[in-house]
């Protein structure tokens, strides 16, 4: 049995150093209320400032839940990355959660660039605005 000073260390991670970690991802996963109970669904995406930029499709649930019929509102959101090496048990997880909102056209020009995987159409582009960052990073000291 490996001794206490083998075992990976948890540590909090600060606003900054969470938004630095996601900066550098790719796929991540966005929690949101469909109407049936919490769903979560993986998106690419891009950091902006503290926000995180991510597309789906038009006809998609995650679009459905996530319009709001007032001009400017947001809808409460949660977005999750994470990156974990198993064999280590070393890794990082950051959680942002605030309000997400459609982007316009003329937002949309002015965000990071997307590249959705999916081959068929993601034309909604959101923002994910965050309001609260949290983070834990295991590792060995």
């Amino acid at each position: 049995m490996a001794n206490s000073s083998d075992r990976p260390v948890l540590e909090e991670l600060d606003r900054a150093e969470c938004m630095r970690l996601i900066a550098g991802g790719v796929v991540g996963r966005v929690a949101f209320d469909d109407g049936e109970g919490p769903t979560v669904i993986p998106v690419n995406y891009a950091v902006d400032g503290d926000s995180v930029i991510f597309r789906t499709s038009a006809t998609g649930r995650m679009t459905r839940s996530l319009l709001t019929s007032v001009p400017g509102g947001e809808v409460r959101a949660a977005f999750q990355a994470d990156r974990f090496d198993e064999s280590a048990r070393t890794g990082w997880s950051v959680l942002l959660r605030g309000g997400a909102h459609r982007l316009s056209a003329a937002e949309r020009a002015a965000v990071p660039r997307v590249e959705p995987w999916p081959g068929d159409e993601r034309g909604e582009w959101f923002r994910l605005s965050a309001l609260e960052v949290s983070g834990r990073r295991l590792s060995r000291r």
